[in-house]
Parts: structure tokens; C-alpha cells; sequence
């Protein structure tokens, strides 16, 4: 049986979740913009799963703009955003440890002439508060900060941060797609004017998240031709994902197997800090997300321990990016300070509502029989004890 730790990354759809979307795939195929009986059902439908969606982040349901996932409500609010300014070049507040959907579209306006402020985490992984704030200048026109970090799981003052944006009138944008369902997310006690989240972290199918923007604001729009979403995104509706994605907000609600996740994070934890292999794991010092653990293996190569665990059953990622083809060490963790060498000796564990306590005993002793063997390959195998 496989053993599946790669939720950061994606989720595996829960039955009911994946019950609702074949309903709706069979049963509500009607337009949502047409008047007769059928597309007034899809309607309801989608208002349904726009209000489950909202009580999940504490919005109303007009504040919720269904999109096609994080990276599209990325896209459109920072765009949106400087859109909406009248023209002319500003000033953009972000971090170096946000993810592509944030990192690209900051770099894309810099391009065209704006400014751009990177502010680095400290060694914890946490991005200080009072550096994001002292980075405001009377040109800022946009903040941008995510709320937990997809590769360390470690969580920032986001709120903290806000309120200084609302306080000095300036848009505050919060990619919140990894911490949603796994802590209390609330849009509104953030200070957010604009959140991400994407259903496909929430045991929802892919293809389908939303962006929050908060009651009279304002955005360009990025998509034309047609009035759905309330004149702000165009384009038909995808009815059955928006069913599934509602489901799986009614679900994500419940915030109680969270407690047992992290147990079983901590325990993953303190058995290989027991153990022989060399490990560090980065971002122990900081709040951290319930799922999320980033093991550095001193000396080992990442990537060779990602294929050991796969052929024995177990999925799990890397602490890297790829990109074209072309392996990467994580911009993350070389901002948090690690070497290029440590950055690629890191593996990422995350575990879901699904994961059980067998699933966590099993991936700890595929572990102290990969790692090692990954040691040896590289010359390290005296750094392992008796191994």
C-alpha cells in the first residue's frame, strides 16, 4: 500500500467531496447564467458552495471570487491591484520566501517599472514583522505575504503586518492557500483586503480556488467577456468544481483532527531526532503549520532519498524547485540562510486528515534504511553511527 506525504503539494479528494462532484457532474449541468430551471439550479449551487467557502475564512459570500486555484487569485490580486492604481509607477512590499505565483508576478511589474522590497526571514523561517512594516514607503501601493510557508510550514505576522497596511492605506494581499483547513483562517481579523485559496489543499480536485476581496474594493479585472462572478472574473462558471470545492470548505471547518496530525508531525519528528542520521528541521523554533515537517539529512541528496522512499511506497518532495528541467535549491531555505549543499539534502514531509499513525511508524524506518544508504553513495556513511 502507498503511503502518501506530499499534501503540501496536493490532497487526495475526500469521498464525500469526490460523492458531491459526481452528483453535480450528472445532475447539475445547466448554465449558472441562464434563467430556466436547469441553470438556476446551477446557481444555487455555486451561491451554495460560495457561502460554505466564505464561512470557512470568516467572508461574506459577495467577497468570494471563484477562480481556477491559488495561482490564478495570486495573479489576480497583485495585478488587479496595481491596475486599479490609474497608471503610474509604485512601490511593492513582498518576501523572498513566497511562492512563484507571488515571487513572478512581483518580478513581472518590476519589469514594466516599479519597485520592489524582498524582505528576508530570519533563521526560523519567520519573516520579521517590524522589517515588512519599516519597508513601507509613501509610494507603497501593495503588501504581499503569505501566511504559512508551503516548504518550512512555518507561519508569519501576518496580521500584525496588515494592520499597519490599513493603517497607512495601503493594499495588503495575503496567499493564505497553504493554511487554509489546517488553522483558523480569518480573512477579516487578518486586516486582508485580498486572500487566497485553492481547493486543491483542502481535499478538493484541482482547477478550482478562490480569491477574497474585501467588501468595496476595487480590482482590475484580468478576465473580459461576460458578467459572472459579479463582473469580476468572466468565463462559465465550473459548476460541479465549485460543489466539490464547497464540500470540502464544510469539511475543512472542522479544525479538530489537526491536533492529532501534529501529534503524529511531533512524533515523526522526535524519532529521527532519536535516531542516528544526521537531521536538522528547519523552522522548529517558529509557529509552524500542524502538517508540515523540512528535514534537512546533512550530506545526503535529497532527490536520492525522495526516489529511495518512492520505490518503498512512500511519497514525499524535495526542499527544491525544478525548473526547466534543472534542479534548484530552494529559494526558501537559501533565505533562511541554509547552503546551497543543505537546501538540496532537504526533504518535506506533510500529512493530511488521512495520515495515520502506522503510515508515520512505516515512512521512520523506510527512512533509517534509505538515508543511510543515500550517506554511503556520497561518502558520508561514517556520519551515521552504526549504520
Amino acid at each position: 500500500m502507498r503511503i502518501y506525504l506530499d499534501n503540501n503539494a496536493t490532497t487526495p479528494v475526500h469521498p464525500a467531496v469526490l460523492g458531491e462532484l459526481n452528483d453535480a457532474l450528472r445532475e447539475v449541468f445547466g448554465n449558472a447564467s441562464s434563467i430556466h430551471k436547469e441553470g438556476q439550479t446551477a446557481r444555487r449551487r455555486i451561491e451554495d458552495a460560495r457561502e460554505s467557502v466564505a464561512r470557512l475564512i470568516g467572508a461574506t459570500a459577495r467577497e468570494i471570487v471563484f477562480t481556477s486555484g491559488g495561482t490564478e487569485s495570486n495573479n489576480a490580486a497583485i495585478f488587479g491591484v496595481l491596475g486599479a492604481s490609474g497608471g503610474g509607477r509604485h512601490h511593492i512590499v513582498t518576501t523572498a520566501i513566497e511562492h512563484p505565483s507571488v515571487l513572478e508576478p512581483v518580478e513581472e511589474l518590476e519589469r514594466r517599472g516599479h519597485s520592489v522590497t524582498r524582505v528576508a526571514p530570519a533563521r526560523s523561517g519567520e519573516v520579521p514583522a517590524a522589517a515588512m512594516i519599516g519597508a513601507i514607503r509613501g509610494e507603497t501601493r501593495l503588501v504581499t505575504m503569505m501566511l504559512a510557508n508551503n516548504e518550512t510550514g512555518v507561519i508569519q505576522p501576518v496580521a500584525e503586518v496588515a494592520a499597519a497596511c490599513r493603517a497607512r492605506g495601503v493594499h495588503f494581499h495575503c496567499d493564505a492557500v497553504q493554511a487554509v483547513g489546517k488553522i483558523n483562517v480569518d480573512a477579516k481579523a487578518l486586516n486582508a483586503d485580498s486572500l487566497s485559496v485553492a481547493a486543491h489543499k483542502l481535499h478538493a480536485p484541482k482547477g478550482i480556488g478562490a480569491l477574497f476581496v474585501r467588501q468595496g474594493l476595487v480590482l482590475e479585472r484580468h478576465l473580459l467577456g461576460g458578467s459572472q462572478e459579479r463582473r469580476r472574473r468572466a468565463g462559465t462558471e465550473n459548476v460541479p468544481l465549485a460543489v466539490a470545492f464547497g464540500k470540502a470548505a464544510e469539511l475543512a471547518t472542522d479544525l479538530s483532527p489537526m491536533r492529532r496530525i501534529s501529534e503524529l508531525r511531533d512524533a515523526l519528528e522526535r524519532e529521527l531526532l532519536a535516531s542516528d542520521l544526521p537531521i536538522t528541521i528547519n523552522g522548529a523554533a517558529a509557529r509552524r503549520l500542524p502538517n508540515t515537517s523540512s528535514v534537512t539529512f546533512q550530506g545526503a541528496d535529497a532527490e536520492g532519498i525522495v526516489i529511495g522512499l518512492d520505490l518503498q511506497g512512500v511519497a514525499v518532495s524535495t526542499g527544491s524547485a525544478c525548473s526547466s528541467g534543472r534542479v534548484e535549491p530552494s529559494h526558501v531555505l537559501r533565505a533562511m540562510g541554509l547552503s546551497d549543499a543543505e537546501a538540496r539534502s532537504t526533504v518535506r514531509v506533510s500529512l493530511s486528515r488521512m495520515t495515520s499513525p502506522e503510515e508515520i511508524d512505516r515512512v521512520v524506518a523506510v527512512l533509517r534504511d534509505v538515508v543511510p544508504r543515500c550517506l554511503r553513495a556520497a561518502g558520508r556513511e561514517s556520519e551515521v553511527g552504526a549504520s
